[in-house]
């Protein structure tokens, strides 16, 4: 789970400061697509950069589980990223000379894992990789891969230390309608599956059914939270 309490987010603005996250207060639960919506500006990738621990905020706390991570470390931060949130980019940001599994074996070697570990990420990959519909495509390079494609093994790299915490940033960003709609429909399955607290940003509402749960932000803060009824039987 992630847990917001009271967050603010400031940044220097000539002589004073601008507020990018204006006291927030949310919970993304686990197993639960979390949205994080409103206009361009609104604070929405700062949110998310406070939730991965690349930024620490003014003041508040953000909880990962039952970590405080507002206040560790610099070296705890980047641990508790390794270990416990998995982080999908608006791009897809896969290494062109790496084919779509190597891609998630590479993982094991910056998490500075042993020979097991490497065997247990190995496997995880190729799961991983069927799990996303890709077992056939493992491979090939970026280059050979189609825009929708190449962000689903995004989704699995992102998945192969098994999060607790998903973070994604516009996923469909630069993809046309119906693959936008494949790699949400993704994003949702593997979300339950696997019960992950997932909390994306996007701008694009055409998905919002999608969504288990819409945060709506303006000017960095919550102006309303929704939660997706469950559809009668």
């Amino acid at each position: 789970m992630i847990t917001f309490d009271d967050v603010t987010l400031t940044f220097p603005d000539g002589a004073g400061r601008v507020t990018a996250v204006d006291r927030v207060s949310l919970s993304a639960p686990r197993g639960v697509v979390t949205g994080i919506t409103g206009p361009s500006g609104s604070g929405k990738s700062s949110l998310l950069a406070v939730a991965a621990t690349l930024i620490r905020p003014d003041s508040g706390s953000v909880r990962i589980d039952d970590v405080d991570a507002s206040g560790l470390s610099r070296d705890a931060a980047t641990t508790l990223r390794r270990e416990r949130i998995g982080i999908v980019f608006q791009q897809s940001n896969l290494l062109l000379s790496l084919t779509a599994r190597e891609q998630l074996l590479v993982m094991g070697e910056l998490g500075g894992s042993d020979r097991a570990g490497r065997r247990r990420i190995a496997a995880r990959a190729d799961e991983l990789l069927a799990a996303v519909g890709l077992d056939g495509q493992a491979g090939k390079r970026p280059a050979q891969l189609s825009g929708g494609q190449r962000q689903r093994v995004a989704i699995a790299r992102a998945l192969v230390h098994e999060p607790s915490v998903l973070l994604v940033d516009e996923p469909t960003s630069a993809l046309d309608q119906e693959r936008g709609a494949e790699v949400m429909a993704l994003l949702a399955r593997l979300t339950h599956e696997r019960s992950t607290a997932t909390m994306l940003v996007t701008h694009d509402l055409v998905h919002r059914a999608t969504l288990d749960a819409v945060v709506t932000i303006v000017d960095g803060a919550v102006v309303e939270a929704t939660t997706r009824q469950p559809q009668p039987a």
